[in-house]
């Protein structure tokens, strides 16, 4: 691999099921030959292939992964395969109108659905005898499905970048037939080390297989964990992440898309706070590296290429006090431990967070006071009822409430502007607003309200009409 300074960008699903606009908007966007070189592409499946091949992330409807770990049907999952068999050959035949291409790019995908087919078919036999456990084995049967819809679209989109005069290599760290699962950066090191970068254009899966195992820690937020290491690993000048969507300064659909702004400008902790809410710009342990190693996470919106986006740095701080953004998340639950018995006793809230760990239930923000602990878990009601019920056994003479609530936060990497909580209280009452809590830190880069569910749209709207639209923002609130 050469030295030469370079970018690594990644491409999200949306994006990347429109090709056309990937090439002309991502990967030439006007650069002459000489200038095309020099980037490694990490990208993601097409849109909605994740979601057939494990579970669909937001309605939970089985896809492959899921028919086979409930294993209700010894032919469900088989059915589905065969059924995204023809999904990814249809993508296939959008893509290339060249017969040969298209063979090429059927065999490629359908050798590799059968090869997981027959994997499958083998384990369910195994596990047919008491010795082998299938629980044992689904971690590793999750980590091969989602591979396939990287390998498909990063396979595709390199030949179909050959076939165009570009020399693009299609980069395969899924591990398919791989002898020996190495440690992650070894992997990337080895994979990216005999690839001149000044004359090829890498076209990297997503999906890495790992001795760490990626999905254990990401989940299906694995490709940023990919990027961010594919990026120190290979010492980038810079780290992109192209969404079909601005970083703004709200959620356009909400706010109104003629009122926000791009943010333009931020810093790494403010990327941490929306991670809290789950509006992740980058998943913090993907962004840990790239802060680590002083690599600057640019994020632009495919479809506006001429725009700089928004630059997130490690020291940035913004010359004026200000809101960058306001977000927040509806679906929390508030869980308030009231025990008089705390007064005085320290461990109850280590003894709370035990449960919450034992559980594997994540809090955003905590309140305490003498008697109360409150905190807000990401979580569903089947999940909290059991917490519930630890909490109760730990906390004999406790009362344990739950309550399904809202968190809206005002989030900047500098707000220490004086008035500005009561400013934001009032803004909140004038629209009939109730706030349950509120929670603002020294450093002074969020404040954080907890308000009724059905408040959530009224408030964000609010809040970003108050905070930060009277500033007249154009291009961006700071530009990149």
């Amino acid at each position: 691999m050469t030295s030469q300074r370079h970018t690594v960008e990644k491409i999200g699903g949306t994006s990347m099921s429109n090709y056309e606009a990937v090439r002309d908007n991502i990967i030439l966007g006007g650069r002459s030959k000489d200038e095309l070189y020099n980037r490694i592409f990490v990208v993601s499946a097409y849109a909605g292939v994740t979601n057939e091949l494990l579970e669909h992330k937001k309605t939970g409807e089985p896809g492959v992964y899921a028919l086979f770990a409930e294993a209700e049907s010894d032919w469900a999952w088989g059915d589905d395969l065969t059924k995204l068999i023809k999904m990814l050959t249809d993508i296939n035949a959008e893509l290339f109108t060249d017969p040969m291409l298209k063979h090429q790019a059927d065999q490629f995908i359908t050798d590799r659905i059968e090869g997981v087919r027959g994997c499958l078919i083998d384990l369910q036999r195994l596990c047919s005898y008491g010795q082998f456990r299938l629980e044992e084995h689904l971690l590793t049967v999750r980590e091969m499905l989602a591979g396939i819809g990287e390998a498909h679209s990063a396979f595709n989109t390199a030949l179909r970048l050959q076939q165009e005069g570009i020399n693009a290599r299609f980069v395969d760290l899924t591990g398919w037939r791989d002898n020996d699962i190495l440690p992650l950066d070894e992997k990337l090191k080895l994979a990216f080390d005999n690839i001149d970068l000044s004359r090829e254009l890498a076209i990297t899966t997503g999906y890495a297989q790992c001795e760490e195992g990626l999905m254990r820690t990401f989940d299906r937020g694995y490709s940023e964990m990919t990027f961010s290491r594919i990026a120190v690993i290979t010492r980038a000048g810079e780290a992109i992440i192209h969404k079909e969507y601005h970083l703004s300064s709200a959620d356009p659909k909400i706010a109104g898309e003629d009122k926000v702004v791009p943010i333009g400008r931020t810093n790494y902790d403010v990327a941490d706070q929306l991670a809290n809410l789950g509006m992740e710009a980058i998943h913090p342990r993907a962004a840990k590296g790239l802060r680590q190693h002083d690599i600057p996470l640019r994020v632009k919106n495919t479809f506006e290429p001429e725009h700089t986006g928004t630059l997130i740095t490690r020291g940035y701080v913004s010359e004026t006090p200000q809101v960058e953004i306001i977000a927040g998340r509806k679906g929390v639950f508030a869980i308030e431990v009231f025990d008089q018995d705390m007064q005085g006793e320290p461990g109850s809230d280590r003894k709370i967070l035990d449960v919450l760990s034992r559980f594997k239930t994540r809090f955003i923000t905590k309140d305490a006071n003498a008697n109360t602990i409150t905190h807000y878990v990401d979580s569903n009601l089947k999940q909290v009822k059991r917490v519930v019920k630890a909490l109760e056994e730990a906390f004999p003479n406790g009362e344990i409430n739950t309550r399904k609530v809202a968190l809206v936060s005002a989030i900047g990497s500098d707000m220490q502007v004086p008035g500005m909580l009561a400013k934001t209280v009032q803004a909140l009452a004038t629209e009939g607003i109730s706030i349950l809590a509120l929670h603002q830190c020294m450093r002074q880069v969020d404040m954080q309200f907890v308000i009724e569910e059905d408040h959530y749209e009224q408030a964000i709207a609010k809040l970003h009409a108050t905070l930060i639209e009277p500033h007249n923002h154009e291009y961006a609130i700071v530009a990149a």
